[in-house]
């Protein structure tokens, strides 16, 4: 199979297609023919071997000193089974019974996240059926792909941490990246009044997808604004603790998920931090509201595999709108099943 390898962490540069032996689905896994995947802030770290203050000695033992243990990055799936491994044993079937993958079969259509086991830059990937939700009929594999990273991270963020609800007042710093474009909507589908942080070109976007009120991030820096409320929202790293809290009405909470080693230590009380769990129902859930119509999948014009170093600079650039998703099939061999919608794009 075709696959993109990063050896050495580097510029965009250093992401390399190569030919590598096609995986086996091991128990409770299953093999997935990737007809799209995403090129996150997240897959961009990793390559670059930058990570959040504090965390680079910590994130070099986990992936690797010189270069990423596992070259082949990308935990972003979405396509076809094609294999099916044989079935768990023990508590590993128990995990996978109940999970949206309990009964996958060879021919659905898929999607999930690898985690740190990454791989989906690839054509095929293997991965753990308790990973992955169907995709509905009508939701492409481009929209299944691009909803995951950010709108998994915004979902368990405004619920689970923030614990919105109707006739909050949250704000988004960040509302046009794959998190804040998911973050808007999803708050507005709970019931909360959303003040959106962007850039000017891109505040008619942050507008369509439902935000009350936009500003621009140049002319007023978010810890500037003489405001309160109920949720901030940071997802690109603009705030502080110290920054955020003056923001927060009574009872209010600064969600940041981009933060330093120590604001993720010493984060209590109203801040909150951290990874954002990959769970399948938290994706099952949202691939409904896609194909709902309710939540719109943002993304910038997919780019084959063997351009991957270009999606690369563009995560790079900080001006990526969206998701960025690659195909690694083929062009020639790519294929729309009949009902699919077309890709959206933002406008």
């Amino acid at each position: 199979m075709r696959a993109v390898v990063v050896e050495r962490y580097g510029p965009p540069e250093m992401a390399r297609l190569v030919e590598r032996p096609d995986p086996v689905p091991g128990p409770g896994q299953v093999l997935v023919r990737v007809e799209a995947s995403t090129v996150n802030s997240g897959d961009a770290r990793i390559r670059a071997g930058r990570f959040p203050d504090g965390f680079g000695a910590v994130a070099r033992l986990a992936f690797g000193f010189r270069g990423p243990r596992r070259p082949v990055l990308g935990n972003v799936v979405s396509g076809v089974v094609v294999a099916v491994g044989p079935e768990p044993r023990g508590r590993a079937a128990a995990r996978l019974a109940g999970t949206p993958g309990a009964r996958l079969a060879i021919g659905d259509r898929v999607c999930g996240m690898t985690g740190v086991a990454m791989g989906a830059h690839a054509e095929l990937v293997a991965i753990a059926r308790a990973k992955l939700a169907p995709i509905p009929a009508d939701v492409s594999f481009d929209d299944a792909a691009g909803v995951l990273f950010g709108g998994g991270t915004a979902l368990h963020y405004l619920t689970d941490k923030g614990g919105v609800r109707a006739g909050h007042h949250v704000l988004v710093i960040g509302a046009s990246g794959a998190v804040g474009t998911s973050a808007v909507q999803l708050a507005k589908h709970l019931g909360a009044r959303v003040t959106a942080v962007t850039s000017v070109r891109n505040a008619a976007l942050a507008t369509e997808l439902g935000a009350d009120r936009v500003l621009d991030y140049r002319e007023t820096p978010p810890e500037e604004l003489g405001e309160r409320f109920d949720l901030v929202l940071d997802t690109v790293g603009a705030l502080s603790p110290a920054t955020g809290r003056p923001l927060l009405a009574e009872g209010g909470r600064l969600l940041l998920v981009v933060a330093s080693l120590g604001e993720t230590i010493t984060a209590h009380g109203p801040v909150k931090t951290g990874p954002a769990p990959e769970r399948a129902e938290s994706f099952a859930t949202l691939l409904e509201l896609v194909a709902e119509g309710r939540l719109r999948v943002v993304h910038e014009a997919a780019l084959p595999l063997d351009r991957i170093a270009e999606a690369y600079a563009l995560v790079d650039s900080g001006r990526k709108v969206g998701n960025l998703v690659v195909h690694p099939q083929p062009a020639s061999t790519r294929r729309r099943p009949a009902q699919q919608r077309p890709e959206r794009t933002p406008s």
